[in-house]
């Protein structure tokens, strides 16, 4: 995902890649007349930059998760349930200075969240806080305590499994798996790099599907990225998208897995652009490359959500390095969403991070001022 401002995504069974389909999945333009945005902020978001409201994705029914940041821009977990009715909480031990707190990165149709705490050293812990408001604290076996150190607690299942990963103390990160009852296996995935800002970094909400099956990325020895998919059976393979460069910081990046464990994601080329794609388990690329999309440096597609019935929403950057946010389908409509009052400099603008169950747009704004705004935008 692609809202958080203080973090901010090779095995023997590949399967074979069959057949790459070379085309924009979003050609259509349908007008947007009717567009509806509700725009909410929590109470005690701070107003400066960096600060504010971030709608991260969708809860329990009629529920959004998030976290905001106060006005001396330290993070407390948010659940916006409509109109002006939030649930803001601190995970106990959360530190509560600047880029500091808690932080909520997923959550299952139960109510059940999750995500990580910053404590005063600067070292992150997971927390799990299920719907009557009990919090869990958790560290993963072998996290580091040092300072950008510890554990990333990314996502939930429905039926109560966390993903996530941990950086030890050589700096090293590791997946895990925590499944109800607290017991916790960790993974590397094979070809991940074993240096300091290398190994395996699983992505934030949407990283495990109702299947069991895990997406994320690992960092190989030459500091490229890779996409891995983790099997229930804990065999993996690698998805490497055409084009994908070689260079540090370049390959092939994952955003979410869906129930039949089609990959959503997006590469990036020898020329720092990206390019989003839908990968599905028949080894086929289709690519998804917004209508205004820029072609220079750090701009391009970046796809974040797929629902189950294939509708794909994200943001993608245009020839001035600003934000728009889209939903889009594979028989080729696509919709422009800008947020009234988004910035337009480069960095700002709107971004679309996931789709509700109702197939609305969650996802938020930066203004002029780089201050951070949620959304909930309704096509009707």
């Amino acid at each position: 995902m692609h809202t958080n401002p203080k973090l901010r995504s090779k095995s023997t069974s590949l399967p074979p890649l069959i057949a790459v389909a070379m085309f924009a999945i979003l050609t259509i333009t349908v007008q947007a007349s009717a567009q509806k945005f509700i725009v909410y902020e929590a109470p005690g978001a701070g107003t400066g930059a960096g600060q504010g409201t971030i709608g991260f994705a969708p809860g329990a029914p009629g529920t959004i998760i998030g976290y905001y940041f106060d006005a001396d821009s330290v993070s407390h977990g948010m659940l916006w349930h409509g109109e002006d009715n939030f649930t803001t909480f601190e995970a106990p031990g959360a530190g509560n200075s600047a880029n500091q707190g808690t932080f909520i990165w997923g959550g299952n149709i139960e109510g059940t969240t999750t995500g990580s705490y910053i404590d005063p050293d600067g070292a992150y812990h997971g927390f799990m806080r299920d719907s009557n408001g009990k919090i869990t604290t958790f560290d993963a076996p072998g996290a580091g305590t040092g300072a950008n150190q510890g554990t990333f607690s990314a996502n939930i299942s429905a039926v109560g499994t966390i993903t996530g990963w941990y950086v030890d103390a050589e700096n090293v990160m590791h997946g895990f798996l925590r499944d109800r009852d607290g017991k916790t296996t960790s993974f590397d995935a094979p070809g991940a790099g074993t240096s300091a800002g290398q190994g395996t970094q699983e992505t934030y909400y949407g990283s495990i599907n109702l299947a069991g099956a895990i997406t994320g990325n690992y960092i190989d020895a030459s500091n490229v990225y890779h996409i891995f998919v983790r099997n229930p059976d804990g065999k993996f393979f690698t998805i490497d998208a055409p084009g994908a460069g070689t260079g540090a910081n370049q390959g092939t990046f994952t955003e979410m897995i869906n129930a039949v464990g089609a990959v959503l994601g997006y590469s990036v080329d020898t020329n720092n652009l990206s390019h989003g794609f839908l990968w599905t388990p028949d080894g086929k690329f289709t690519w998804i490359n917004g209508p205004g999309a820029g072609t220079g440096v750090g701009q391009g597609t970046q796809p974040s959500y797929i629902t189950p019935w294939w509708e794909i929403g994200g943001p993608y950057f245009d020839s001035n390095n600003v934000a728009h946010g889209f939903l889009g389908s594979l028989d080729g409509r696509f919709t422009k969403i800008t947020a009234p009052g988004a910035g337009t400099g480069p960095g700002q603008g709107t971004y679309v991070d996931a789709i509700d169950q109702a197939g609305q747009a969650v996802g938020g704004y930066i203004d002029a001022n780089k201050v951070w705004h949620s959304f909930l935008w309704t096509p009707w």
